[in-house]
């Protein structure tokens, strides 16, 4: 089935970030698992994939990650279905690129050698320019992970879902509880996913966003 315009303007008028959740009400797994294949399948500059995605399903691993979550957002945490943490490489070394080239050549990404050299070409040329150091590469697959951000949300409000992006933590904390650094990963930013609660507070508040007259400039 596909999306009308006004399906999709509907799903982002109605979207917003959830304050407080039921925490009676669970995701599906069903549903979840097809979140998870919206992540899996996210666009990324030069088809990077430079993610991975830590998932708290149960009570007793969100709870984990509480120590580092401020009081302001331990609810959306505590009470969410479904918590996923984005974290990204330290550094993207020859083994991931020849596993990631190899990946393509096995999902018959290339009808011949040439378009496979090319390809590994492209994508070493541009992580290169972003590899100058760690910081300017880390920043790098933060922004290709915020395009794997957004293609959640959007999917699990069109699917009814609620949601709450959270970077306000202790994400080097959260590297800690979860043994990243020793994997070569970091974590920047998570996603708390469920229902909202009756009472939630952002629910009845009127969306606020700059007006089209100010962001969208034609170019002559």
């Amino acid at each position: 089935m596909t999306l009308t315009r006004n399906d999709v303007l509907q799903i982002v008028r109605s979207r917003y970030t959830t304050k407080h959740y039921d925490p009676s009400k669970a995701v599906s797994e069903e549903d979840f698992n097809a979140l998870l294949e919206v992540l899996r399948l996210s666009p990324s500059s030069v088809n990077s994939q430079p993610w991975e995605f830590f998932i708290a399903r149960t009570p007793e691993a969100r709870a984990r990650l509480l120590p580092a979550i401020p009081d302001f957002n331990r609810q959306r945490v505590a009470d969410a279905s479904h918590v996923i943490v984005f974290v990204v490489h330290e550094k993207l070394d020859e083994q991931y690129l020849q596993e990631l080239l190899a990946k393509e050549t096995a999902d018959g990404r290339f009808g011949n050698e040439e378009a496979r050299a090319g390809q590994d070409a492209g994508r070493r040329h541009f992580v290169g320019l972003h590899s100058l150091s760690q910081q300017e590469l880390l920043s790098w697959e933060m922004r290709q992970s915020y395009i794997a951000q957004g293609f959640l949300l959007f999917a699990a409000a069109a699917m009814g879902i609620d949601s709450t992006p959270i970077e306000g933590a202790d994400f080097s904390r959260i590297d800690r509880i979860l043994g990243l650094r020793e994997q070569g990963l970091r974590s920047f930013f998570a996603v708390s996913l469920g229902y909202r609660a009756q009472d939630d507070s952002n629910a009845s508040r009127p969306k606020s966003r700059w007006s089209a007259e100010r962001i969208f400039h034609e170019i002559a």
